[in-house]
Formats: C-alpha cells, sequence, structure tokens
C-alpha cells in the first residue's frame, strides 16, 4: 500500500473511532490535506534542509562537480517563484537553495525604510522572512499536489485505473519545493547571548544553514564596501559555539555554520586580541598589526604596548580608537581565519573577496586545505564586482603576459558596448559561463550564490514595462512584455487568481460544506481564458 492509501486508511479509523459525529468528514480530504502539509513546523523544515545539505556536501567531497547554487531573495513570493521555475526547467530541486540576504533585508524589508547594510534593521525581519519564504514555498506543494488530485479524480472518473495508479505513484514521490536556506545572521546582532538567540529564532523557522562574519557587531559593513572591522578569534568562535548550541538546543545536530572572514578588505580591529602565551590564536592575531617601535616608555600616554621579537611595540591607534592591520596581510588573515573556524565547529567558509579571481581563490584555499583537507567554500557570486569589466580585464591582462597583440583594446574602456562582439569579449563570457564549474573544481567551493539578483532583476523589469507602459506602446507594453510572454513560456503565474490559492480554497470549501460550497472556479472565472 502507498503512503497516500496508508494515509486514507488510518484517517478512516479515526473517524469511524467517532462513529455518526464525524459523517462529514471525508477520509480521502483528511490524507490529502496532510500530503499537502507534510511540514507541520520550522524546526522539521531545519532538520529535512539539513540533511539534505549534508548529503550534498558528502556528494561534493566525492564529486567536485556536484556544487550547488542559490539566488538571493528577499521576499516570500519572489524565493517561491525561485524554485517553481527551478523545476520547470530543470525537473528537480536537486543542489538548489535560496539565500536569505541581510543586505537585502536591511534595503528592502526594514520598517526604517531602505538601509544600508549595516545591521541597523530588525533583527526579527530576518526570522520573520525565512518563516514567509517557507510559507510560500509550502504553498507551492499544495498548490501542485491539488493539481494532482484533481487529476486524480479525473482519471477515477474516467475509470482509467492505470491512470490513477501512476499519480497515485507520483504523489507518493513527490519532490517539495521546500529547499535549504543560507541565511545571514550578519555578526550576530551583539555578543554571543545575542547571537545564540537570534539563532534560535532563526531555526525554528526553517533555517539550516546560518551565515556569520567575523566583523564588530556594531562596526559592521557590507563585505563589499570600505571601512570593515574585524575581531580577535576567540569572540568570533564564541558566536560560532553560540550558533552550535542552537542547532543541539533545538534538535537539528546536522545544523550548518558558515563561517564568514572579510579580512581580506578589513584593515581595522577594534580590539588586541589577548595573548596568554607566544603563538596562541591572540599572538597571531596581534601579529598582523600595524606597530612602530617604542623608543621612550615615558612618552606613552594611555598607549596599548604588545611585545614582538622581544622588543616593545606600540599598535598604532586612529582617530577613530580603531587599530590597524599591516596593509598586504589580507590573504594571511583569511588563511588563519578559514583554518580556526574549521578546527572550532564551523562547517563552509565564506571569503568575501573584491573581484571573481578564481586563482586568488584558489591561493588561499589551497593553504587552508592544507591543514584542513576537507574545506569547502560558499562563494559570493556578488552584484558588487562588474563581471564585464573584471573578466575582459583579466583576458586583456592574460594575453598581454602570453605576448599577444591587445593593442585593438583600450583597457580603460573594455565596458564599453564597442566591445561587445569582440574575440576578447566572448573569451570572456565564456570564462564568466563556466567560472562557477571551475572555481568549484579549482578552489573547493561546494556552494555558489548571488547574494542581490532578484533586487535588480526586479528593478530591471520594472524599468522595462514603465518604459513601454508609460510610452507610446501603453497597454501593449504589458500585453507584448510581460502576459503574451508569460504564456508562450508557460510561466504558472499567468493564472495568478491558482498561483495565489483560490483553487486550494475551493478544495476546502468542497471538504468543508460539500454541494452547498460557493467556489470561485465556475465558468465566469476569467482564469478559464488561460486553460490553453
Amino acid at each position: 500500500m502507498s503512503d497516500y492509501q496508508e494515509r486514507i486508511a488510518r484517517a478512516e479509523q479515526t473517524i469511524a473511532a467517532h462513529a455518526s459525529r464525524w459523517d462529514g468528514i471525508a477520509a480521502e480530504a483528511v490524507a490529502r490535506m496532510q500530503v499537502q502539509n507534510r511540514f507541520d513546523t520550522g524546526l522539521a523544515i531545519a532538520r529535512h534542509t539539513a540533511a539534505v545539505m549534508r548529503r550534498d556536501m558528502t556528494a561534493y567531497d566525492r564529486d567536485p562537480t556536484a556544487y550547488t547554487q542559490s539566488l538571493g531573495c528577499w521576499h516570500g513570493f519572489v524565493a517561491q517563484q525561485t524554485v517553481i521555475s527551478i523545476r520547470k526547467h530543470f525537473g528537480t530541486t536537486k543542489g538548489r537553495y535560496i539565500y536569505l540576504s541581510g543586505w537585502m533585508v536591511a534595503a528592502l524589508r526594514s520598517e526604517f525604510g531602505p538601509l544600508p547594510d549595516q545591521s541597523m534593521h530588525e533583527k526579527t525581519s530576518v526570522p520573520a522572512l525565512i518563516e514567509e519564504i517557507y510559507t510560500f514555498l509550502k504553498q507551492a506543494d499544495a498548490r501542485e499536489l491539488g493539481l494532482m488530485f484533481r487529476e486524480l479524480d479525473a482519471a477515477r472518473a474516467a475509470g482509467n485505473a492505470i491512470e490513477a495508479q501512476r499519480l497515485i505513484h507520483g504523489i507518493d514521490q513527490y519532490e517539495s519545493h521546500v529547499v535549504p536556506i543560507i541565511a545571514d545572521i550578519d555578526a550576530g546582532f551583539g555578543n554571543a547571548e545575542a547571537t545564540y538567540l537570534l539563532a534560535r529564532k532563526m531555526i525554528e523557522a526553517g533555517a539550516c544553514a546560518l551565515q556569520i562574519e567575523n566583523q564588530v557587531s556594531d562596526e559592521k559593513q557590507c563585505g563589499h564596501q570600505d571601512g570593515k572591522v574585524t575581531v580577535p578569534h576567540e569572540d568570533f568562535l564564541a558566536k560560532i559555539r553560540a550558533c552550535r548550541y542552537a542547532f543541539l538546543e533545538l534538535g537539528v545536530p546536522d545544523g550548518i555554520i558558515v563561517a564568514r572572514t572579510d579580512s581580506l578588505g578589513a584593515g581595522l580591529t577594534k580590539q588586541i586580541a589577548y595573548s596568554r602565551e607566544a603563538g596562541d590564536l591572540g599572538d597571531l592575531y596581534n601579529g598582523f598589526l600595524d606597530c612602530e617601535p617604542v623608543a621612550d616608555i615615558t612618552a606613552l600616554d594611555g598607549d596599548v604596548v604588545i611585545v614582538r621579537d622581544g622588543a616593545p611595540m606600540r599598535p598604532k591607534r586612529l582617530p577613530s580608537n580603531l587599530y590597524q592591520f599591516r596593509a598586504g596581510t589580507g590573504e594571511d588573515r583569511c588563511v588563519l581565519d578559514g583554518i580556526t573556524s574549521l578546527q572550532h565547529g564551523a562547517d563552509l567558509l565564506w571569503i568575501e573577496t573584491e573581484k571573481p579571481h578564481i586563482a586568488q581563490i584558489a591561493g588561499m584555499v589551497d593553504r587552508i586545505r592544507a591543514v584542513v583537507p576537507d574545506a569547502k567554500l560558499i562563494y559570493n557570486n556578488s552584484p558588487s564586482f562588474n563581471w564585464t569589466l573584471n573578466f575582459r580585464q583579466q583576458v586583456h591582462d592574460g594575453w598581454a603576459a602570453d605576448g599577444r597583440d591587445v593593442s585593438g583594446y583600450d583597457r580603460a574602456r573594455l565596458m564599453s558596448a564597442d566591445y561587445d562582439g569582440s574575440e576578447l569579449a566572448i573569451e570572456a563570457d565564456a570564462r564568466i559561463r563556466s567560472f562557477q564549474r571551475d572555481a568549484s573544481a579549482r578552489a573547493g567551493i561546494f556552494h555558489h550564490l548571488i547574494t542581490l539578483p532578484t533586487y535588480h532583476t526586479a528593478a530591471l523589469s520594472t524599468d522595462e514595462l514603465a518604459r513601454e507602459y508609460f510610452g507610446e506602446a501603453g497597454m501593449l507594453g504589458y500585453v507584448a512584455g510581460v502576459q503574451r510572454r508569460e504564456i508562450r513560456q508557460g510561466i504558472a503565474c499567468v493564472r495568478h487568481q491558482n498561483m495565489s490559492g483560490s483553487d486550494i480554497g475551493d478544495d476546502h470549501k468542497d471538504y468543508f460544506s460539500g454541494d452547498a460550497a460557493l467556489k470561485a472556479a465556475g465558468a465566469a472565472n476569467t482564469m478559464n481564458q488561460f486553460a490553453a
């Protein structure tokens, strides 16, 4: 007996136990509602998706071509349409996740209005968005299963037992739209206790993977802006432990912690690390500080002094009361950050870089893997990079180094559309196309994400519609540019009443009221115009 049929049988037993008082309850309707809501809590989602990610991580260890991907989403509907599109085009969600970007929460979901990525938005908005996304993803399941139930009823009505059995098998084997979310917890929004409390809320909402960065919480900056300030390793490790405790307390032992280092672009620290002995983590962290010899101890006025190679040294303190690292130490600090995080509880690394350059990433990963052989990265394929310009310059410089003639190209103008059909531009685009595959094979990148893609697609598509609709095209701007394309590309949202849950509601009305149900999907429903 299939799972679906077993659910019906169990429901029949439960209903029968209440004799005639439950006569209006249909066992198959109960089974259908159960199947449509198989994840009853956020923790059930977190446990399920954590197991999915763990399996994917194991598969990547065996085969680096089995990398995973995600797109950043700022609304439940956007996430829902992303996963529906994945299912439509590729038939499976395997290896595809959702990324929840703190940047987009700040810019699009804060009650203060649009904010920069500086942890100024309400921290409760992050778990609220996780819950919202999973509400929409579960609704996508309910909608699609509802369509399968209608097909099952039609097959039975036609006496087609083989088709009915095929549909029941499909219901049993149904692949959910509920995919892993990698959720941005910024720098923890406070101390380790604040990090733990927020981590709990995020996990309870369904997050199986938390990404935390090594910046100072109250000085936090976007990873691709200046002014970043990092914390000593012990401070960061306390927050990693706080996240792990939250996972374990809530019964999600497979929960995943992504330790992000911003050290490559961070030249400042707020604290001098505590050191017990030479060579410990505190000493190593302080070893990167930009210091000057102390010639006259009597001239010190409230300054911190450390000992380096047996000599007293004064870390250079800025007017902001911050200390600066020596120039050129970023990669070394990233390597130490990565090794330390993986050795003390993190599962994956995130190295924030200033450009998409495989050799740069691989150079750091090779050094990390010399100590932690199974180190794996999550990489931000960021819209903050000018991908076209970066890769055209990489090709230009590579060709020049190989002695090829690049005199026909002005390196300062390589972004120009004048070069779009050139051999250099074609080669650059080929490298962009293969970047994820090549970086995963060479640089240990398990997961590729784009943080802000749907922020930019919303702006671009709205600009195109506004230009046409408010211009000479008028209504044709919408019809030709949106609706006609939806119909011809098979975008399910063209039947927006169905997507919003109208048919699910009709099913429920039928369960609850039977022949007395007043349903929306009658002959007068204009959605019937899209049935073909």
